[in-house]
């Protein structure tokens, strides 16, 4: 098994620092017979990364159940703003789309896993790849998604505007808002979805991820929701929690459902 061996960066744009580029990680499963493989997006209010927790421990528990892995560190503002964020996620996927013989995957089982406010750049990524340089021909379009404790909306009572104002400033203009409340840019193209939650959790509302999945059904697309009573925000797999740490095994089940794994 490759444990963070290897590492994959964005080619800088003309005019910037390539120390100031996007890179991820690269987390191959040396059992992945289904060629499944997902890309991270660990929280951390686009201003930080939470990329232990919710980024190399969750590479780690894909890699044993035989789906290969890959923690993109995305730019974070204030330095970047929107769309410096969904520009490195679609970097990211074609990336791994390209190369997929390379790596060993399947470029048709490519999913995006994001915690908090990678939950809204996964949810972002999954609902304007339209947005995408597909000069390359190569498609920016997740196959699925997981999104944990998510970002999802930026307008309403249960807008997380900390992610909000980190990502698109404080006096944002209100047709950007509407375009990056992903509960609103939902249609029948949109990936199938798993989403977790806990009824508790104060940094991020539930009803981001019942919005969501509102949409996807209201939409037709295949998705799961699990919202757990207890548990605080950002518990990544929750290893020190009993009971909420099963619903790492309800995404495994998940992914069998989908015929990914």
């Amino acid at each position: 098994m490759n444990k963070n061996a290897n590492i994959a960066a964005r080619p800088s744009n003309p005019g910037e620092n390539p120390g100031k580029s996007a890179w991820m990680s690269v987390h191959l499963a040396g059992n992945n017979e289904s060629g499944a493989s997902v890309i991270i997006f660990p929280g951390g209010g686009y201003v930080d990364l939470a990329d232990q927790h919710e980024g190399i421990d969750c590479a780690n528990w894909l890699n044993s159940i035989g789906v290969s892995a890959f923690v993109l560190r995305y730019r974070l503002a204030p330095e970047f703003q929107h769309p410096y964020q969904l520009q490195d996620a679609q970097w990211a996927i074609r990336h791994v789309r390209e190369n997929a013989s390379g790596y060993n995957i399947d470029a048709n089982k490519i999913g995006v896993w994001g915690f908090s406010a990678g939950g809204h750049l996964a949810a972002t990524a999954s609902t304007h790849y339209s947005d995408a340089d597909e000069s390359n021909n190569v498609s920016s379009r997740p196959d699925f998604s997981i999104l944990s404790y998510p970002v999802i909306s930026f307008t309403g009572e249960f807008a997380h505007s900390g992610s909000r104002n980190n990502l698109i400033g404080t006096a944002p203009d209100p047709n950007l808002v509407e375009n990056l409340s992903n509960e609103r840019q939902v249609n029948s193209n949109t990936p199938p979805a798993f989403l977790f939650h806990t009824d508790s959790d104060n940094g991020v509302s539930a009803e981001n991820s019942v919005l969501y999945y509102l949409a996807l059904r209201k939409a037709g697309v295949p998705a799961e929701l699990h919202i757990f009573q207890d548990g605080p925000h950002g518990v990544g797999l929750a290893p020190d929690y009993p009971v909420l740490s099963k619903w790492k095994d309800l995404l495994k089940g998940w992914l069998i459902t989908r015929g990914l794994i």
